[in-house]
């Protein structure tokens, strides 16, 4: 028996190896030697341009089953990569009183407001949905609070309602051509800025070639590449796009947009902040040497113009946001609430203090030692929404932290596979999360659809056993000379990264001590809210928290954030 269980280790050594980039061979020949293996000079050399490619190949492929093929093995060469570690698919936890009616979300973790009516007779909202945001400028924006900030005070050409359905927006209808790659939209009369300047198809060029402009630096400006005449430099780096994109009436009525491919999420991006509407001239007055794109929406003031339900009317940083009904909204009828403050805080705890005196009519963020009293009690305003998500680990492809263990590139990559293996998923779903969330053994969450009529999950990257997967994951530290049988063969540490709410914080603790049971040694790090983006964004860190919730129901969304260009390619790849 113990025979047959060595020759199936062996075996399963050797597919996971080879799934690491390289041969069994090349990690074999190179164990002997990995304590006392040199750095090499020239770093690691991911070759990411086949990624890249299989993305553009994706965007580009009209055959629907041939195109969820090629996304099945996009996710494959990421995972195989093991720099993305899932831990759990996101659902959404908030409480929310009684008396606020007709608040949405979506699966896409959107939080709509402006059609709440306050059945107390309240004229104010208090709610609480994070700290500090770092952008309101929809453009530059990549976080889901600033994304639920931004469809309260902009809109799209199209919105979702409560069933979670598109419907006009701006546009009031839409035409498209035979061959599905031209969309025509009509605009609504009389839509207006804050204000009270017209607002036309001219205003939606603009800004979206403005977010496709690499000066403006959008994380998102990728989104960008399904339109025809993309320009792009001699490295072929995409650079924005040309005449023949869009098309605007002379009446600017209408806006004409061409696609290089059918795409069949392209309604959804009408929808998403990205694609937004901007008022050029305080844009552009703002940032007059074109250092600062998001200067225009730093603060409160006449220089912040939206188009949507609400507009900033003063903002306390760190503290506190007020946003006042915008009258020029052409949907302002149907807006019953006249202001909403935010509250602007880190500290979870906080807020549901504000939220259980009565400060707060919402909050989106439950306190762990809070969540099982309130489930527990099955209290009323307790609510969890459904999410297209993934919470997961990042590890840097390029971190230093690889070299310093005298690992090569195959090696490395077995090192973080067995680290995604020492995670007790369930342990964090049943101590943190709490709410029902399901073990993500993959990257692209359950329930995705494939864009072909089914769902797109149809393989585990790993068990759900979790003793199994950590004598799995000793076997492969062995295999690389990390592990002699008992114990690691050198000091393994590193530093953690996090944004500092209390949920994240205690995942962390979580993965620390799981880590630790072998004795690798990690360092929490913790930052607020802005910082924290930003230092994942440049590469500054080894391993970090990580999360995405889905901007629209196609796997692509989860996959093109990882090219080589991408402003959301925290790990680094091809870089």
């Amino acid at each position: 028996m113990k025979k047959v269980f060595a020759l199936l280790l062996a075996v399963a050594m050797l597919l996971s190896m080879a799934a690491c980039g390289g041969s069994a061979a090349s990690v074999a020949e190179n164990t002997s030697a990995a304590s006392e293996a040199a750095p090499a000079e020239s770093g690691y050399t991911l070759n990411w341009a086949e990624y890249d490619q299989m993305i553009a190949d994706i965007r580009t492929t009209a055959d629907t089953a041939a195109r969820a093929e090629l996304m099945h093995k996009a996710e494959d060469k990421l995972m195989e990569t093991w720099c993305v570690l899932p831990i759990y698919y996101y659902n959404d936890p908030y409480m929310m009183k009684d008396y606020m009616t007709g608040m949405y979300a979506n699966v896409f973790g959107m939080k709509y407001f402006y059609k709440v009516e306050m059945t107390n007779g309240a004229e104010e909202m208090n709610l609480f949905l994070a700290s500090e945001p770092a952008h309101l400028d929809p453009a530059l924006n990549s976080s889901v609070d600033g994304g639920c900030l931004a469809v309260n005070s902009f809109e799209g050409l199209l919105r979702y309602n409560a069933n979670g359905e598109l419907e006009p927006g701006c546009a009031e209808s839409w035409e498209v051509s035979e061959d599905g790659t031209s969309y025509t939209f009509t605009l609504r009369d009389g839509l207006k800025w804050s204000n009270g300047a017209d607002l036309d198809a001219n205003d939606f060029a603009y800004s979206w070639k403005r977010a496709a402009d690499p000066n403006t630096a959008a994380d998102y400006s990728y989104l960008f590449e399904v339109f025809a005449d993309c320009q792009y430099d001699a490295d072929g780096n995409f650079v924005g796009l040309g005449d023949g994109a869009l098309e605007v009436s002379e009446d600017g009525k209408t806006l004409t947009v061409h696609l290089n491919a059918v795409c069949p999420y392209f309604l959804d991006l009408c929808s998403f902040p990205t694609f937004f509407p901007v008022y050029k001239d305080t844009v552009e007055a703002s940032n007059p040497d074109g250092s600062n794109p998001g200067a225009w929406a730093a603060d409160a003031g006449d220089s912040f113009v939206c188009n949507g339900a609400y507009v900033l009317s003063a903002w306390n940083h760190e503290a506190d946001m007020t946003y006042v009904k915008n009258d020029n909204y052409w949907d302002a009828d149907s807006v019953k609430v006249e202001t909403v403050n935010y509250m602007l805080t880190s500290n979870d705890t906080s807020a549901y203090t504000a939220y259980q005196a009565g400060d707060l009519d919402f909050a989106d963020t439950i306190p762990n030692d809070e969540l099982t009293k309130v489930i527990e009690s099955k209290d009323p305003e307790f609510h969890v929404a459904n999410n297209l998500g993934t919470y997961y680990v990042g590890f840097n492809y390029n971190s230093k932290l690889w070299e310093e263990l005298g690992l090569n590139e195959e090696q490395a990559c077995v090192l973080r596979h067995a680290l995604c293996l020492l995670v007790d998923r369930q342990y964090i779903i049943d101590t943190v999360g709490q709410t029902g969330q399901e073990i993500a053994t993959t990257f692209v969450p359950a329930g995705c659809a494939d864009g072909n009529g089914g769902e797109f999950k149809n393989k585990d990257y790993y068990s759900t056993d979790y003793a199994a997967n950590v004598e799995e994951a000793k076997a492969l530290l062995e295999s690389i000379g990390l592990w002699d049988g008992t114990q690691l063969t050198r000091d393994i540490s590193f530093t953690y990264l996090t944004n500092d709410s209390e949920g994240n914080v205690k995942i962390a603790e979580c993965l620390q001590q799981d880590w630790g049971q072998l004795g690798i040694n990690v360092t929490i790090e913790q930052q607020e809210w802005a910082v924290f983006l930003d230092t994942r964004k440049n590469g500054d860190f080894d391993v970090a928290r990580e999360g995405w919730l889905m901007d629209y129901n196609d796997p692509i969304n989860m996959l093109e954030m990882w090219t080589t260009n991408s402003g959301n390619n925290d790990c680094q790849f091809g870089r």
